[in-house]
């Protein structure tokens, strides 16, 4: 993938996090799952299905289990992948590696709002995949998430 590639599908990933339902207790993310020949193979948002669900695990869920098209694909998710999760039995960092995803591409760092050190980027890298952060999206990834701003809140990337 290009880097023309990836400003592509991260603004369809953001287009998706104005999708979510907002809530006080979770970002609005997008993700979308790229082919290694540029096919989208499946996209998410944060809330699509139900209250509790994830972007990434949302774009995950559309594709069967062991889908032998995830080996060289790309997901694009607006925010970092969470590390740590109190609503269901596995993160998405989880979900993400036992996919066998290979690539990773971030808009935003996931801030310490909810959980105070999130280790999702580590973790992937860790794990062999390559992990790309694409700095000139943050405040826009960050863009869906202004209602939870404010005294106290969450500090937004200008």
């Amino acid at each position: 993938m290009t880097s023309q590639d990836d400003e592509r599908w991260m603004n369809l990933a953001v287009e998706l996090a104005w999708q979510c339902p907002p809530s006080d207790a979770a970002y609005s993310v997008g993700a979308v799952i790229v082919a290694a020949d540029g096919t989208e193979l499946s996209r998410g948002f944060s809330r699509e299905t139900d209250p509790h669900v994830h972007a990434e695990e949302s774009a995950l869920g559309k594709l069967a289990g062991g889908d032998p098209r995830l080996a060289g694909a790309t997901i694009y998710s607006t925010l970092e992948p969470c590390s740590a999760r109190k609503s269901r039995p596995r993160t998405c960092t989880q979900l993400i590696i036992a996919s066998g995803l290979r690539r990773v591409v971030i808009g935003w760092r996931e801030p310490s709002l909810f959980v105070a050190d999130c280790r999702g980027v580590e973790l992937l890298g860790q794990a062999g995949l390559d992990v790309i952060e694409l700095p000139d999206f943050a405040e826009r990834a960050a863009a869906p998430n202004r209602h939870l701003a404010g005294p106290g809140g969450l500090v937004l990337p200008s």
